[in-house]
């Protein structure tokens, strides 16, 4: 299994239920794998939909959830994922397909995992 976090852009709900689903049948933890989209009530849908989990205060650390209470939803979002270890270059990008109404689906390995640098990140796992 790879020691970074995966990530998906997926269109609709019934996408992210099956990548979910395939990423729980990959061996990935439930409660390691995470659901996003642009508004916090998308999210929370998207996650009960899937039984997937949200990106919390846990994942992101106190200071990070805090500071979100002051920023932007797009700059909540990509502190979001920069939590799970995506590169800055892409959250950015990320942020932008989750403005067109897309659905992220995040996997972090269940042991020790690492960040991406920039030189790491395929996008061929998107």
């Amino acid at each position: 299994m790879s020691i970074f976090t995966r990530v998906s852009v997926t269109s609709n709900l019934q996408e992210a239920q099956n990548k979910v689903q395939q990423l729980y049948r990959e061996g990935f933890a439930r409660e390691h794998i995470y659901v996003l989209t642009h508004s916090a009530e998308g999210t929370d849908f998207v996650a009960n939909y899937t039984g997937a989990e949200q990106i919390t205060m846990e994942e992101e650390g106190m200071l990070a959830a805090i500071a979100n209470l002051f920023r932007s939803r797009g700059e909540e979002l990509r502190a979001k994922m920069k939590a799970l270890g995506v590169p800055d270059v892409e959250t950015s990008r990320l942020e932008r397909e989750l403005d067109k109404g897309k659905i992220l689906v995040l996997a972090k390995p269940s042991g020790e995992y690492r960040a991406y640098d920039e030189a790491d990140f395929q996008r061929t796992i998107l």
